[in-house]
């Protein structure tokens, strides 16, 4: 029988210290997934809190970036158990589950995804993450428990005091700070280098390092040698709709600027 499973690009990345990179998509066509993954990004961010995706589309996302090595990481949404692991099931490298604010959530978190002894994830292996059943069932469990990421995202006050708490718990790999919600929720919208969210993001590289975790580089100034040094592994660096927009103003400012032609000169009159 096959054993041809696709280990996770950036834990292998992440466990020879190097800094890995991870670009967001909200556009649901699987060929954006497969041109941020041919341009060489390590990860993709695929989302399924805010970004009105299908089960059946995100499972081509998922294929299409595991067709150039890059892993597709998705956002879930969060509270559910049969969200956290369809990604898992059709491939994804790992999930990111957003508003972790407890130590018990983050418990919960990894007793859903991870497989015994780590945590209590009831077993399929009929889909793509175990070969369409063509998998030792062994294999299947220890590969999924060592590839598999799982990044739990610290995103409020309530979160923060907690962080030492969450960071303590066995089982996942990486703490991200979101620093657009928590500049929101302390009344500094928008504000995400206010001095407040910049020592609530120190805190929670702290609490990783302390605990054995990386984290993730989001709105993060530094050099990938500074960044390793303080505890990160992934950087987010765009998103498909920035350089979408970015990209059309660069074409179609030069054109702006002009004044209107005169209507009798045009082409089309």
């Amino acid at each position: 029988m096959s054993t041809n499973l696709r280990p996770s690009r950036v834990l292998r990345e992440m466990r020879a210290g190097q800094l890995s990179t991870l670009y967001k998509i909200n556009l649901s066509d699987p060929r954006v997934a497969e041109i941020a993954a041919r341009e060489g990004a390590s990860a993709l961010w695929l989302c399924n809190e805010h970004v009105p995706n299908d089960w059946l589309n995100l499972e081509n996302q998922i294929r299409a970036a595991a067709l150039h090595d890059t892993d597709a990481i998705v956002r879930v949404a969060k509270g559910s158990y049969s969200d956290y692991i369809r990604p898992l099931e059709a491939g994804a490298a790992g999930i990111m589950v957003p508003h972790v604010a407890t130590e018990g959530e983050a418990y919960q978190a990894v007793k859903w995804t991870r497989f015994h002894p780590l945590g209590q994830r009831p077993m399929d292996g009929g889909n793509a993450d175990g070969g369409y059943a063509t998998i030792n069932t062994q294999d299947y469990v220890s590969f999924s428990n060592r590839e598999k990421l799982l990044i739990l995202q610290i995103e409020s006050p309530e979160a923060l005091e907690n962080v030492d708490a969450i960071a303590a718990v066995e089982g996942f790999d990486l703490l991200m700070f979101g620093p657009g919600d928590y500049a929101h929720l302390i009344g500094k919208a928008g504000n995400i280098n206010d001095p407040e969210v910049v020592a609530a993001r120190r805190r929670v590289e702290s609490a990783a390092l302390e605990n054995g975790k990386r984290c993730v580089a989001v709105a993060v100034p530094g050099t990938p040698e500074e960044l390793l040094s303080r505890g990160y592994s992934l950087v987010h660096t765009g998103a498909d709709v920035v350089s979408l927009n970015q990209g059309l103003k660069a074409a179609l400012e030069p054109y702006h600027t002009h004044s209107e032609p005169n209507k009798s000169d045009s082409l089309y009159g």
